[in-house]
């Protein structure tokens, strides 16, 4: 989804109005908008079992996914899944559950690696076939949190970073993901799949990978919950990488408090990930100060500077409106806030065209994938093109092959320029307003679904963040047209705990989000 970054300044908007819709109700043995909690009330009660739940999901993909609206979010069903949530189900029946999650079926990004039957692909052909040996290592704590792996879930091909004038959601093994909300319009990504899952009630929680965006827009333009945290709070080994120095995996959820539930479970410390050395321990849990009067005393700046600002003026009143809940729920509104972020969006273009080259040759080295290096993947396009490239090219992994090693000052000197205006710009503008969190649109209502012409990017607020490798958090703030558009909050590093808060609080006063409409 870095793209957004830039192209956003040539797209023109298709101006649509403001409509909320009530959230939808459910009917008894009906799981659509569950949430943790309700689910493991009715599993404690002996109402409801894991195994059924799972069964429930994969009837629900069968109808919705793969048939019906054809949403097209999941690549790939875990054969396990059943026999796993037998398993859970057993233990609980025995006295023993592992926490919140247990029982609890999610969907992970295709480019996160499970030691299972499912392969890990980035949704490129060229790694068809790829099954790892070991699991991811977020994946290790998730198993151990008790939740299920139902699946993997499709995403924009090789995270968006194979073509310029790629769609979002698209790839060759899974095709075109559809927005939950519009099936003709797009799913925004890279976690497009993940995002749609989770929105269209086809799994409780997702998980996500940004570099730019990534999980922050899918999870916005499809009205759920996605949590980008600090780079070196999840750990990033067993993922087939973009970057190393913006990748992360996030949750995405229907709900804060279950985006929560997920990230404490997903961030245990990984010695073998360099972005960890010296972390201080995260919260066991985001959930124990969730309060719906916790935005009461918090001082809260305004970004107006934000990719697409002033284009569409129904997202700048559904903005105008956040701003005003946030002030009467006891916010100190800091208005505007401007930061410069001139020459960030080049130097990081360029840091991620070097890092994907020598992350992803380091990563294919080490695998058990047939093709070792980008190069090879390139040629492996190229012979392959009808199948692989039948929309757009890869111009992108041509230009990153043409780039030199790490050592390189043009690299050197593009990484230390980007994150010195992305930290400085977060760090000093929090200091001298003496601010708790930043927040702006995270996006535009989604556009028509273009494989001619492309990706039609147009409101986003994900670079601050993503270059500077601090946290944000996405949730629900409303409609254009039936349409999701989400707030973005941003804070510094390792400040999940605090913006988790917030969003909280926006949530439970907005009630924003209500569930697809999906025939």
């Amino acid at each position: 989804m870095y793209r957004h970054i830039f192209l956003a300044g040539i797209t023109s908007m298709v101006l649509l109005a403001c409509a909320v819709q009530p959230r939808p109700t459910t009917t008894d043995g009906q799981y659509d908008e569950y949430d943790i909690a309700m689910l493991q009330e009715a599993m404690a009660s002996g109402a409801l079992t894991a195994r059924e739940l799972v069964d429930y999901y994969l009837e629900r993909i069968e109808v919705i996914d793969r048939s019906g609206p054809e949403l097209r979010s999941i690549i790939e069903i875990n054969p396990q899944a059943q026999s796993i949530a037998d398993a859970l189900d057993e233990e609980r029946r025995s006295g023993t559950i592992r926490g919140p999650l247990h029982g609890i079926p999610i969907v992970l990004k295709a480019n996160i690696g499970t030691a299972d039957a499912l392969a890990t692909t980035a949704g490129s052909l060229a790694l068809a076939d790829h099954h790892v040996t070991t699991d991811a290592h977020l994946v290790r704590d998730l198993r151990a949190a008790g939740a299920i792996v139902l699946a993997k879930t499709n995403l924009s091909e090789w995270a968006n970073f194979r073509s310029t004038r790629s769609s979002s959601g698209w790839s060759s093994i899974g095709g075109q993901t559809r927005n939950a909300y519009d099936t003709a319009r797009n799913p925004c990504g890279s976690s497009s799949g993940s995002a749609v899952a989770v929105a269209a009630n086809l799994a409780v929680l997702a998980v996500g990978t940004e570099t730019d965006g990534s999980v922050i827009c899918p999870s916005g333009i499809n009205g759920i919950v996605g949590i980008k945290p600090t780079l070196g709070l999840v750990s990033r080994t067993g993922i087939i990488p973009l970057a190393h120095s913006q990748d992360t995996a996030g949750p995405m959820a229907r709900t804060v408090r279950d985006a929560a539930l997920m990230l404490a479970a997903m961030s245990s410390a990984d010695p073998s990930d360099p972005a960890m050395a010296g972390r201080e321990s995260p919260p066991t849990d985001y959930t124990a100060n969730l309060s719906a009067d916790g935005l009461a005393g918090k001082r809260i700046g305004i970004i107006r500077s934000y990719s697409g600002a002033g284009d569409n003026p129904y997202v700048d009143e559904n903005f105008e409106r956040a701003i005003e809940l946030l002030r009467a729920n006891g916010a100190e509104i800091v208005d505007p806030i401007e930061i410069d972020t001139e020459g960030m969006g080049t130097a990081e273009y360029e840091v991620l065209l070097y890092e994907f080259k020598a992350d992803l040759n380091d990563y294919l080295a080490d695998s058990n994938a047939a093709l070792k290096t980008l190069n090879e993947i390139i040629a492996f396009n190229t012979a392959h093109a009808d199948t692989v490239m039948p929309f757009f090219g890869q111009e992108i992994m041509l230009m990153a092959e043409a780039k030199g090693p790490l050592t390189e000052p043009a690299y050197l000197e593009a990484l230390a320029t980007s994150k010195r205006i992305a930290r400085e710009g977060i760090d000093k503008t929090l200091q001298l307003h003496k601010l708790d969190a930043l927040v702006a649109p995270t996006n535009g209502p989604a556009w028509m679904t273009d494989h001619v012409n492309s990706d039609h990017f147009s409101v986003g607020s994900s670079a601050l963040a993503a270059v500077s490798g601090y946290a944000s958090i996405t949730v629900p703030s409303g409609y254009v047209f039936g349409l999701p558009v989400g707030l973005s909050i941003i804070g510094g590093a390792f400040s999940e705990a605090q913006l988790i808060r917030i969003a909280y609080a926006y949530e439970q006063a907005s009630k924003a989000r209500h569930a697809p409409q999906l025939r």
